[in-house]
């Protein structure tokens, strides 16, 4: 695995396999279980598309299921990506914060290389649920207080139920530095473009009679999600897979030649 100058890219000439999972949520373990034990993958990477679970509990403990899982995962010769998203920690992604042999948590624009492959990740989305999330947190800070008279410790690895920097951010003069060198075929988001599922809003209405300015991110969000699309177009990027999860079902649909994916929560989609 290695970074490239301003381009962060891991790349797997070993690998058999690409195997792209929808959020997990925190069962670190499971997800461990179900690629090495379950399914009995080896020399695999698998890259969770978002909704990983970093930031719900203290740094150590993410160190902590690596190394309990280290074992199983080095005779399996396999490796799990962690691409961001809502419900995650943002600081956790940079390539070095949680970075493990057979575990690591890239930033948005990362690019992996594995199977002949070339492969974009890009994380980050719109919680819809963010204003119980704030209260339950700041509830639960207030509770710790009364308790303890301690001031909570703010740190950029505090715990925490929500994290204000959790949209996707367009970056394009990112994408103009990576097409000068690579060529993309596969795109993995959290969240996804606005042609594809899930597109009615019925479900956010209730979400948004405490947050007046939900569903306007909400377009927001996947108004960057096309911006990505269309630029990769543009420049003429050999775009043939698109996986992403967030919405919590599953569906896939080829558009523009494209296959679009969205995964369910720890559902596995093989990349051919």
């Amino acid at each position: 695995m290695q970074s490239n100058s301003d381009i962060f890219m891991l790349e797997f000439p070993e690998a058999k396999s690409v195997v792209v999972s929808g959020d997990i949520h925190g069962d670190y373990n499971l997800l461990v279980y179900k690629m090495c034990v379950q399914y009995q993958m080896t020399d695999t990477i698998l890259i969770v598309a978002g909704d990983c679970g970093f930031g719900f509990e203290q740094k150590n403990y993410y160190d902590e299921i690596a190394k309990k899982n280290s074992k199983r995962m080095n005779q399996a010769n396999n490796v799990i990506v962690f691409v961001r998203g809502n419900h995650d920690n943002p600081a956790y992604f940079d390539g070095k914060v949680y970075k493990h042999k057979r575990f690591v948590a890239v930033p948005d624009y990362s690019l992996i290389k594995a199977c002949r492959h070339t492969i974009l990740c890009v994380g980050g989305a719109v919680s819809v649920d963010r204003t119980p999330r704030i209260k339950e947190w700041e509830k639960k800070i207030k509770k710790a207080y009364h308790y303890t008279h301690n001031t909570p410790i703010d740190t950029p690895f505090a715990q925490n139920y929500y994290w204000h920097n959790e949209a996707p951010v367009y970056d394009e003069e990112m994408l103009d530095k990576i097409n000068e060198v690579y060529a993309i075929d596969t795109v993995i988001t959290h969240t996804a473009p606005s042609f594809c599922e899930l597109r009615s809003k019925t479900g956010l209405n209730s979400w948004e009679k405490e947050d007046e300015t939900l569903i306007a991110d909400v377009e927001l969000e996947r108004a960057v999600m096309d911006l990505i699309y269309d630029k990769l177009r543009i420049l003429n990027n050999p775009l043939s897979h698109w996986f992403y999860g967030h919405f919590h079902q599953s569906w896939h649909s080829v558009i523009n030649d494209i296959q679009f994916c969205m995964l369910d929560i720890m559902e596995f989609r093989e990349l051919r």
